[in-house]
């Protein structure tokens, strides 16, 4: 972590203690073979690709979406005709709650941290001109992650375009949303149907999607550290997993398409060894746990994003550092994909201008920096290797300790998940407030700011227009189809058939997602947290 160079005894975000000096007294077990091996091979310490990214630079992702779809499509192709490599569709708080731009509670939140997406005729705006045979898209949505899903697939069929042709992800991590997000909408239970069901449609039917990104970013924006990053999402990944084989599935059916989601922090060195130390550990529990056979159930293939946390409104321009740095851990530390946050997002949802110096920044790395050239080149630094060790150890004694409390979903409702990332960030927040961790700009090297920079405002007439488009597409729509599609849903949901399907029927048929969540809340109820001491 950043830290005031006065302090006598530097440690990391985890509270890992930094020596002076790292020598190779500090790794006295250290095995090649065992902790380190080769690039490509298990336990894939130093990347999952025999030759990185000398084969294939990672996919050049950036987070975008807002207003609505067309606001969002001219800023996807934008982005694309700029050099991004992939698609990642950022969607507004009522679509990921549930609930329709005209319902009473999504009025002041349409379209302003994402786009607004309430039926297929708003999702077949948002991808036009998009050739979904030839791009990659990554979607950020959880509770609602069956429906989006359903509506890509929908356009996908009206461009013709074969399922197992369809690539990209769902994000669908329901349990980190009970853990540091709250943008549930049913109980566990019913919302892990509804993962492990959309698990066994992809398996099935879409062989190059994948079906779950299974979220540190956000258990590490709540204020986890770099440890707890780890743990809590390998954890959750296990409660999938485990799940889909509950629900008949095998594991080597499943893991190989399970992805994840990492955030990139500031403290450099620790950033990179714990996207090591997962990968590597995350090998040992598929194949030693799990009892997983097929090497690609071993492997962890992750996006990252670079800390929004660690954004400042003050003095913006240091963002620019702050995300260079991060995201130069994030490809020394292998990562398979990357998104660059805008120095302005600490303010508002990034400009074109904004957007498009993120993605230079990325491209820089790619291009100019030389650290492509070779594989993992940090493999055997004392310091990394001792980091990595330190970070998969402790690591894993939390995830024991999750065993003994009775797993994952036990952990979450009892609150001791939550606690120990509420009490690392209050750590954190008062090494700040004492200055312990210095923030350039913000508790230190403070300066009078000039004129503000020109952020992106949300037009209001969004909302207005996308209440017109849905009383068009109900108006429309085939009445009876819709009203057939959700009475199926519903007797669906009250029994053990997979949902997918019957979800996909009702968006064809133009059903909204807020008609889609409200048949599914009447069957499965909604969830009210309990409170945590």
């Amino acid at each position: 972590m950043a830290r005031d160079t006065d302090n006598p005894a530097p440690e990391t975000s985890s509270r890992i203690p930094v020596a002076p000096v790292y020598t190779a007294d500090d790794l006295p077990a250290f095995d090649y073979e065992h902790d380190l091996g080769f690039p490509g091979e298990y336990p894939y310490t130093r990347g999952i690709h025999p030759t990185m990214y000398r084969g294939r630079l990672w996919t050049m992702r950036q987070y975008a979406g807002y207003a609505g779809a067309e606001e969002s499509n001219r800023r996807f192709h934008y982005l694309l005709a700029q050099g991004q490599t992939g698609l990642s569709v950022a969607f507004d708080l009522p679509t990921q709650m549930g609930y329709d731009s005209d319902h009473p509670v999504a009025e002041a939140e349409t379209g302003k941290v994402g786009v607004a997406i309430d039926s297929l005729a708003d999702m077949e705006r948002l991808l036009d001109g998009i050739p979904l045979d030839r791009v990659s898209t990554s979607m950020t949505i959880n509770a609602t992650a069956a429906i989006l899903l359903c509506m890509y697939i929908a356009v996908g069929e009206r461009q013709g375009v074969p399922l197992e042709r369809l690539t990209g992800t769902t994000q669908n991590d329901i349990l980190k949303e009970y853990i540091a997000r709250g943008t549930y909408i049913y109980p566990p239970v019913p919302s892990l149907r509804l993962v492990t069901d959309t698990l066994a449609f992809c398996a099935g039917r879409l062989p190059r999607w994948n079906p779950i990104s299974v979220s540190g970013y956000h258990i590490r924006e709540a204020g986890a550290t770099a440890v707890q990053e780890v743990a809590f999402t390998l954890g959750n990944a296990l409660t999938y997993l485990e799940a889909a084989r509950a629900a008949g599935l095998d594991v080597d059916r499943v893991a190989p398409r399970v992805a994840f989601f990492f955030d990139a922090q500031m403290d450099f060195f620790e950033e990179i060894a714990k996207f090591r130390a997962a990968r590597r550990l995350w090998a040992r529990i598929t194949r030693e746990q799990l009892g997983a056979r097929d090497p690609r159930s071993w492997t962890l293939r992750f996006h990252t994003q670079t800390a929004g946390v660690a954004l400042t409104a003050q003095q913006p321009d240091n963002n620019v550092v702050r995300v260079a740095l991060q995201a130069l851990a994030a490809v020394l530390g292998g990562t398979q994909s990357l998104h660059t946050n805008a120095r302005d997002e600490a303010l508002a949802l990034p400009t074109d201008e904004s957007a498009l110096l993120a993605l230079r920044t990325q491209q820089i790395i790619a291009h100019e920096s030389g650290v492509a050239d070779t594989i993992d080149p940090v493999a055997g630094s004392y310091y990394v290797e001792h980091l990595t060790g330190e970070i998969e150890r402790r690591a894993a004694a939390y995830l024991e300790r999750i065993g003994e409390i009775g797993g994952m979903l036990r952990a979450i409702e009892t609150g001791y998940v939550q606690r120990e990332i509420g009490e690392a960030a209050y750590r954190d927040q008062q090494d700040v407030e004492q200055g312990r961790r210095v923030i350039v700009g913000v508790n230190r090297y403070g300066a009078e700011g000039g004129p503000p920079p020109a952020i992106l405002r949300v037009d209001p007439a969004v909302v207005d227009r996308q209440k017109a488009r849905l009383r068009r597409v109900r108006a429309e729509r085939d009445g009876p189809r819709c009203s057939a599609a959700l009475a199926a849903l519903a007797r669906a949901a009250g029994g053990r058939d997979n949902l997918v399907p019957l979800i996909l029927e009702a968006v064809r048929a133009y059903a909204t997602v807020g008609e889609i969540c409200d048949t599914l809340r009447g069957v499965f109820g909604v969830y009210r947290p309990p409170a945590v001491v």
